[in-house]
């Protein structure tokens, strides 16, 4: 799926659009790309015009929401299909996402492409075929690429979950010429695509998975020997865990992490808010 290039809004640039207007300026400058970039549009009496296209001025727009130009009207980045799946802007510009408000993404003390980064560098991806299990909104990838991977592959299990990465402009985009054909994303449940994946073809790994009550699967001793049959021997995996708090869950969600993964031929610790383990 191609991405959309069309412009976004939040609330907070909508109203400085509608006050600059207001204010009789003949241009206004902001970004519509989530921070991407700055670019200045023309303001007439009804209309703004930005990259050549003109638009109308939008009404009240909801807070902790993006809203995209849907050929008709700005309205927000969200589907509901049994769950609502929105894109929550940041204070960081790159977007996280929430599915029935619970936000998949750190963003209190840190963008989430720096946290991303922070991860994959545990990894090593220069000049190697990485594995990225649950792409999301492509974070990882879009940081697999930066640091020279020769090659992405990606699953992303949610319809929705892909579609918001065509709207998002932090969002790598496997088609661009800036990925140079070494995304390959996959709309796929990744607890069965892996079972295609060869022996050892894999030198790296990049494990996000859904919290265990969503998806237990993905934390199984099964889906673990698939991750160990499939990346080579010295083949780094960071597993991504969060952190629940120990004394009101009773749980220490890493240290069962990297016990399981040493049972399917590991040697983890935990690392980050997660766990980093190498195969044997």
């Amino acid at each position: 799926m191609a991405h959309d290039p069309g412009p976004l809004l939040v609330r907070a640039h909508a109203e400085a659009l509608s006050a600059a207007r207001a204010a009789g300026a003949a241009t206004w400058t902001g970004s519509f790309d989530l921070g991407r970039s700055q670019d200045q549009v023309a303001l007439d009496a009804d209309t703004w015009t930005w990259r050549g296209r003109a638009y109308p001025y939008p009404g009240k727009l909801k807070d902790r929401t993006i809203h995209h130009w849907d050929g008709e009207d700005f309205v927000a980045v969200s589907r509901y299909d049994g769950a609502l799946i929105k894109l929550v802007p940041t204070e960081w510009g790159a977007p996280t996402f929430e599915i029935d408000g619970i936000k998949m993404l750190p963003t209190s003390k840190t963008s989430p492409i720096d946290d991303a980064r922070r991860k994959v560098a545990l990894v090593q991806p220069r000049g190697k075929v990485v594995l990225d299990t649950c792409g999301g909104l492509g974070y990882f990838a879009a940081c697999c690429l930066d640091e020279g991977a020769a090659r992405i592959l990606s699953f992303e299990k949610n319809q929705d979950v892909l579609w918001l990465r065509t709207l998002n402009p932090w969002s790598p985009d496997p088609e661009a010429a800036s990925s140079g054909g070494r995304l390959q994303l996959a709309h796929a449940d990744v607890s069965v695509a892996i079972a295609s994946i060869a022996d050892a073809s894999v030198d790296a790994l990049l494990h996000d998975p859904p919290r265990f009550g969503i998806a237990g699967e993905l934390y199984s001793h099964d889906f673990y020997g698939q991750l160990a049959r499939v990346l080579r021997r010295g083949g780094r995996l960071f597993h991504y865990t969060g952190t629940p708090n120990r004394l009101t869950s009773g749980r220490d969600v890493p240290r069962e992490v990297a016990k399981r993964l040493e049972k399917a031929g590991f040697k983890a610790e935990p690392a980050l808010d997660g766990v980093l383990a190498i195969r044997r």
